[in-house]
């Protein structure tokens, strides 16, 4: 069965560090490009960043560059996202997918999810 798992969120102080980490299962997650995404209560779904497959590519959407690091590692099936710098309105469900379409380091097009987590609460609050 086809599985993500995303873990390391949890309650942090504005300007904190967290790492998370999601965790694929039942397949081999060097064939895909992953996104980051992230849901706050009454908001829509908004994508974070995003990896290639083979890792050699990132982007970071406005708001959190210079503070978010993507980064994979295909040998331990995990993709990770250290957050820097962290403030009050990164407070949201963060969550991993696959996609259909590109991750480049200069833009990030997606449609289709395939495969979802089931997301992991991060809380950025004094």
């Amino acid at each position: 069965q086809v599985q993500f798992v995303e873990s390391g969120g949890g309650l942090v102080q504005p300007g904190g560090s967290l790492r998370l980490s999601c965790a694929a299962s039942g397949f081999t997650l060097d064939s895909y490009a992953i996104g980051w995404f992230r849901q706050a209560p009454g908001l829509e779904r908004e994508g974070v960043s995003c990896i290639s497959s083979s890792g050699g590519s990132t982007y970071y959407v406005d708001f959190v560059k210079g503070r978010f690091t993507i980064s994979r590692d295909n040998a331990k099936n995990t993709v990770y996202l250290q957050m820097n710098s962290l403030k009050p309105e990164d407070t949201a469900v963060y969550y991993c997918a696959t996609f259909s379409g590109y991750c480049s380091g200069y833009g990030w097009s997606y449609y289709g999810m395939d495969y979802w987590g089931k997301g992991t609460l991060v809380t950025v609050s004094s």
